[in-house]
């Protein structure tokens, strides 16, 4: 069978995606959305790694500890800031189209959010006490529990700024874009605090107080864009912004280089936000508008266009168990001893260059476990839901697990 032959059923499907696309689709944020998706498995898999220890459990590590020359790929693999941007957008198309009331909106929302969680959770609950009955060793089941866990925390924030649409709206129709302009504020403020000459005198969980603002930022930019008060000016604006803010917080005011965190690093800028995230938010949003044009043209090819729309419909089956394809090879591998790029240090070139070969063996398991756990994404049929034993167990299963995920038990 010729190359031809084989890619024909391919194609088909694509074109066949491309006519049931509705005209007013934006295709444009589709794909920013799953840009963004596909940056989180491949950010996590690329810069997490396993150290072995002699019991055979697995602890985390990453690869920037050794290779603080790695720090710029965490620029371009984190795109959070684009994933709230393309939301904050979404969400006030919707809010702006919805024909019940706001609560009725809201809850359709967090309801698609919170079904995959809760799956991932109850699942991994059932799953643990028979990996460990199997001899897996509770260090490499812990580690894979706050792996799986880690990513989830996106989700609830996610879940608190879609609350606050309504708000969003309100000000991005007063404000524009300027109505983000508080939170960088505010974030800076707590950073100064936090980092600067008083910062031996401030309570720890100051931090915290970045949490909603830091991840609000972008969302509330994409909801200006949304209610079209964000142009190719205010594009250039904050891309240029961002850029300049985040060289001076790299260069005269010593912010960690790397986007994720690492362990043992006395600082990090992700959890929860720095002004270094935001800064990056700014600049990534106006290219991201600058370039909307452009990728619509490219994703009226219906070969392009194909696999945003699935990556699109398997967003949270992504998000939720993309980790627990790595820990299928990895937990595994932990019985054969130190394989390279998979449960060896990653502190050598070799390890990079493993870890390479390995990233498509990850991809491969995700895409055998979605076709299960999407399940746990699409929505029940109008007027079926699952019973309130099976919902009431769940939501156990769930709560036990994030205990144990958390080190709580």
């Amino acid at each position: 069978m010729n190359a031809s032959a084989t890619l024909a059923p391919l194609k088909q499907a694509a074109e066949r995606i491309d006519r049931r696309t509705p005209a007013h689709r934006d295709r444009a944020v589709d794909g920013l959305r799953a840009l963004a998706l596909l940056a989180v498995p491949t950010g996590h898999w690329l810069l997490g790694g396993f150290t072995l220890d002699a019991e055979g459990g697995l602890h985390n590590a990453s690869p920037l500890s050794a290779f603080g020359g790695l720090a710029p790929a965490s620029w371009v693999l984190q795109m959070l800031g684009i994933f709230f941007l393309v939301g904050g957008y979404a969400s006030a198309l919707s809010f702006r189209r919805r024909t019940g009331s706001t609560g009725a909106w809201l809850k359709g929302r967090l309801v698609r959010l919170g079904r995959p969680v809760l799956g991932v959770t109850a699942v991994w609950a059932l799953a643990a006490p028979v990996l460990y009955a199997a001899g897996v060793a509770e260090t490499t089941l812990r580690t894979g529990a706050t792996l799986v866990i880690q990513p989830l925390w996106f989700v609830g924030v996610y879940a608190v700024v879609t609350a606050l649409t309504p708000v969003c709206v309100r000000a991005a129709r007063r404000l524009g874009g300027w109505a983000a302009l508080p939170l960088i504020g505010s974030v800076a403020v707590v950073d100064f605090l936090r980092y600067g000459p008083f910062a031996d005198s401030v309570p720890s969980w100051l931090s915290l107080l970045n949490v909603l603002p830091g991840w609000l930022f972008a969302y509330q930019l994409g909801v200006a864009w949304g209610e079209r008060r964000i142009g190719r000016r205010g594009a250039g604006l904050l891309l240029a912004g961002g850029g300049l803010l985040f060289a001076v917080l790299l260069v005269v005011f010593h912010y960690p280089a790397s986007m994720v965190g690492v362990p043992g690093a006395a600082r990090t800028n992700s959890h929860p936000p720095s002004l270094l995230v935001l800064a990056l938010a700014a600049a990534q949003s106006g290219a991201a508008i600058l370039l909307r044009d452009r990728l619509a043209k490219l994703l009226a090819r219906p070969a392009l266009w194909a696999p945003v729309v699935v990556i699109n419909l398997c967003a949270m089956t992504i998000l939720c168990w993309h980790q627990s394809a790595m820990l299928a090879a990895a937990v595994p591998a932990a019985f054969a001893g130190e394989l390279a790029g998979l449960t060896t240090a990653p502190d050598t070139l070799g390890w990079i260059a493993a870890r390479l070969a390995w990233m498509p063996v990850f991809a491969a398991l995700l895409v055998a476990i979605a076709r299960y756990a999407r399940r746990f994404e699409v929505p029940p049929a109008q007027g079926r839901r699952a019973p309130a034993v099976r919902r009431t167990v769940a939501g156990l299963l769930a709560a036990g697990f994030a205990v144990f995920a958390l080190g709580l038990a």
